[in-house]
Parts: structure tokens; C-alpha cells; sequence
């Protein structure tokens, strides 16, 4: 077993500062995890950050934290866009990397970071890990078992709506409450399938397994978005239709719109010839599943945060508790070498949906997917 993990937080944003380096400052966390080091390209905010949150160090430059910031590994919480630069530096630094969702923008880049980090004896822990979700393990179970006839179809999706216009980090009068969204509405990175839809691509991966081909239709719906008193132009995608064909005639529709839900969700909704399975309810019925809880788990809606394996005690009552359970996926690996689920691989295969819907679009035809996990 290693020492505490000695990690740097790569951006100071919405993610890191609602929910990164609460969780990791944690006195119950004190003998696994090391708050080493924090960067942001803001002027004053990586400093704020470390003061609130009790981190060691702090800097302007992530070229900086990777050469004197003394972490062992690196959770990168920077726009998507910078993701695979980042990640490939703290690979050739010596450094172990948790990706924020999602790790990079093409298959190509994901294929390189993933052979650096097997070359360099290093691991990626590559979020979001949502087969770490009892209830989705147990959905996977349910479809194989028959328990709703022959799988027909599934939707699944997302929305951006006015969620990170309005979250708690916007328009306040400091550093680490008038954080900037602008990005993601932006290229690279922005849009809600790279943002939102990731989710519900894992989980339906996941339950399913790899697909096989995508197509897509894809644009810009709403041009312009007020953040802060001031415009915002939208040049990412934010309206996205997806249909996945995982064999056989087994098909999916997914969703990264600019509003509206599709159902099903980040987890998905399967349609079979005998049922359906809707988020926890199997033909309108609760479905049970290991350490299912209906008084706790009631109030707490369809994300199920609390029974993620690390999320116990305060961390139940922090923000973003499936990000810091990646996180602690990667600590458990480097300090305990347990290999976890939440693989590059499945990332990567979820990007090459993401990067084929839009080749998809663009061109009209449908494409044949190029990896698996």
C-alpha cells in the first residue's frame, strides 16, 4: 500500500470548487488523499481556492503544478477542450490523471494518452463511472434475465437548458463566485453531448455493451446565451440527435439538445416486448438492487449519488458526489493497486460516438465505429 495520494486540482471552475476540493479536503480522507496543489489561469483564483479548501500550493501555470507542485497525480476539472494536452503532459511528467468528463475530444487523442500511460506504467481513471451505480448493474442483469422480453429500443439524453448559467458559482463579486460558463457553449469542447449526454452514452454502453454504428443530426439551435449581463455566441452544437446501432437491430436514441428531456435520462429507458425499465422502476415498479434504500434513496431522485461506493458520511451532503468517486477510483488504484472499471478504454468508445455523430451529421452518413472496451 502507498502513502497518501499527493494530488493537484487542474482548474479552479465550477466542478473544482463545488465539488473537487470539498470532497478531497475531507478529514476522513486525510491518511488516502494529500490536497497537493491547485491551478487556474485566473489571477487570484487558484490562491482563493487553496486558502478555502486547505491545499498546499498554489499556481497560475499547469505547467508549474506538474514541475513543482510535488503530486502524484493530477485530476484535470479544466473546459473539455484542454483535456487532451493537459493529460498528455501530466503522462510525460510521471503523473497518474483523472479526467474529468470528458478525457478527450477524438478517439485518436484518447488511443495516444492511453498507450503514454501504459508505456509510463501509469493509470487513467476516465470519468463518468456510472457502472459503478448498483441500480445500472442491476438494470444489465434484468435485460439478460429476460425480465423484459427481447430489448427493443432505448432513449436516453440530455439537456443544457439555463443549468450552468444558473449555477451557485456564477455572477458573484469574487474569484470563486463569478466564474465564467462561456466555454461551454464554445469549440472545442462545449456542447452538451461532450458536457451531459456522456452520461447517459456510458450508462448505456455499459448496460449494453459497445455499439457498433451512428448517425446523427446535429446544429446550433440557440445562437446567442446571456450569462453574467453579457452575450455569449454558441458555436458548439447544442441540439443533437443520435441513433446508435448496437447489432442485430437493437437500436438507441440519444439526445445533447439545447432543452428538453428525453426519457430515460442519463441512464436510459429500455423498451422490451414484455416491460420496460425507466430509471429504478421495472414496469412502473421500484426494482431492487444491493443496498437500495427507499427512505434514504427517495429524495434523492434517479442519480442514486449515495450509494456510489466512497460516498459515505459528509460526502453524502457535498455536490458532486459521482466526480469525487472517480477520483477515489484512481487513489484506490495507485495507493492499493485495485484496477478500476472506470476505464480509458470505455471513454474512448464513448468519444468515438460523440466524434461520429458529428462526422455523421456533417457528412450524411451513417459510421461505422472503430473501438470497443
Amino acid at each position: 500500500m502507498a502513502d497518501s495520494v499527493r494530488i493537484g486540482v487542474v482548474g479552479a471552475g465550477s466542478i473544482s470548487v463545488r465539488g473537487l476540493l470539498p470532497h478531497l479536503g475531507q478529514p476522513d480522507l486525510v491518511e488516502r488523499v494529500t490536497l497537493a496543489a491547485v491551478c487556474d489561469p485566473v489571477p487570484g483564483r487558484a490562491e482563493a481556492a487553496a486558502e478555502k479548501f486547505g491545499v498546499e500550493r498554489a499556481f497560475v501555470e499547469y505547467e508549474e503544478l506538474l514541475a513543482r507542485g510535488d503530486v502524484d497525480a493530477v485530476t484535470i476539472a479544466s473546459p473539455i477542450g484542454l483535456h487532451y494536452e493537459q493529460g498528455k503532459l501530466a503522462l510525460q511528467a510521471g503523473k497518474h490523471v483523472h479526467f474529468n468528463k470528458t478525457m478527450t475530444l477524438t478517439v485518436a487523442e484518447a488511443t495516444e494518452l492511453i498507450e503514454l500511460a501504459a508505456d509510463n506504467d501509469l493509470r487513467i481513471v476516465a470519468s463518468p463511472g456510472e457502472m459503478l451505480r448498483p441500480h445500472h448493474v442491476r438494470t444489465r442483469e434484468l435485460i439478460a434475465e429476460g425480465a423484459i422480453g427481447t430489448l427493443s429500443w432505448v432513449s436516453c439524453g440530455a439537456a443544457f437548458g439555463t443549468y450552468h448559467e444558473n449555477e451557485s458559482v456564477r455572477g458573484g463579486n469574487d474569484v470563486l463566485t463569478n466564474i465564467d460558463p462561456s466555454w461551454y457553449f464554445r469549440k472545442p469542447g462545449g456542447g452538451p453531448l461532450y458536457d451531459m449526454t456522456v452520461y447517459a452514452l456510458h450508462s448505456v454502453t455499459g448496460i449494453l455493451g459497445p455499439a457498433q454504428r451512428v448517425t446523427a443530426m446535429s446544429g446550433v439551435r440557440v445562437p446567442v446565451r446571456t450569462s453574467g449581463g453579457a452575450d455569449v455566441q454558441t458555436d458548439a452544437d447544442d441540439n443533437t440527435v443520435i441513433l446508435i446501432d448496437f447489432g442485430d437491430n437493437l437500436f438507441c436514441v440519444a439526445t445533447g439538445t439545447a432543452a428538453g428531456g428525453m426519457r430515460g435520462g442519463f441512464g436510459g429507458a429500455y423498451y422490451g416486448t414484455a416491460g420496460t425499465i425507466d430509471g429504478l422502476l421495472l414496469n412502473g415498479e421500484p426494482f431492487d438492487f444491493p443496498h437500495r434504500n427507499p427512505a434514504e434513496l427517495s429524495p434523492r431522485g434517479p442519480g442514486n449519488q449515495a450509494l456510489l461506493p466512497h460516498v459515505t458520511g459528509v460526502h453524502r451532503e457535498i455536490e458532486e458526489q459521482h466526480v469525487y468517486e472517480d477520483v477515489m477510483q484512481l487513489v484506490d488504484w495507485v495507493r492499493d493497486g485495485k484496477p478500476s472499471i472506470v476505464t480509458a478504454e470505455h471513454a474512448r468508445h464513448v468519444i468515438d460516438i460523440i466524434e461520429s455523430a458529428y462526422r455523421a451529421s456533417a457528412t450524411g452518413q451513417a459510421q461505422d465505429l472503430t473501438t470497443t472496451f
